[in-house]
């Protein structure tokens, strides 16, 4: 499969450009600096760019089956925008170039899933993540009403520890205290997903 990932230098994306290499795809990355890929240079198809613009992420796009993002702020708390922005440019650049196929990293809590979390993941995303939290929900729901293929991946907190391979994953699942899941588990989630047509159309929760 010809993928494009966005997001490929952060720690889930990087995961996920990882496994897709292993499984054999094709991997192309939008950056907005080539240095950042280390490693990885030489390995992927480069494109240099902003996933904020429409313009950079449809050249990046072209030719691609699917889009898997995994953009996310880092260790910021203030959105700036980045998730409005940043689907908006692949809503656009998706019905430009005619690639239907994508999958989008969202978090536990944001939007409906709020609805199903525990008191102590409330507490947390209703203060310190409140503004990406907003940001995310706006972008999720435009992404839903985009006409895309769309699989919207809500993991619970994300760590960097190893892959388990026995996370779950349903449209809804129950929660107590502050669950998590390792990036390497929802990388591995992600890419399954876009090889496959179960989760289109659907919200994808999923936790160890």
């Amino acid at each position: 499969m010809k993928l494009l990932i966005l997001g490929a230098t952060g720690p889930t994306g990087r995961h996920v450009v990882d496994l897709a290499l292993r499984s054999g795809d094709a991997v192309t990355v939008l950056v907005r600096n080539p240095a950042t890929l280390g490693d990885l240079a030489g390995r992927v198809t480069t494109v240099t760019g902003d996933a904020t613009s429409q313009h950079d992420v449809s050249a990046a796009m072209a030719g691609r089956d699917a889009v898997i993002s995994a953009l996310g702020r880092g260790r910021s708390l203030a959105a700036k925008g980045l998730f409005t922005r940043s689907s908006a440019a692949v809503i656009a650049a998706a019905r430009e170039t005619g690639v239907s196929r994508l999958v989008w990293l969202s978090s536990f809590g944001v939007g409906h899933t709020l609805r199903w979390s525990s008191l102590t993941q409330q507490l947390m995303y209703r203060t310190l993540l409140r503004s990406i939290y907003a940001n995310k929900e706006i972008a999720d729901e435009s992404i839903r009403t985009s006409g895309l293929d769309w699989t919207l991946v809500y993991p619970t907190r994300l760590t960097n520890g190893p892959a388990k391979g026995s996370y779950q994953a349903d449209d809804r699942l129950p929660m107590r205290g502050n669950p998590t899941i390792s990036r390497a588990d929802v990388a591995d989630f992600m890419l399954r997903a876009a090889h496959s047509s179960e989760w289109i159309g659907r919200t994808a929760v999923i936790s160890d």
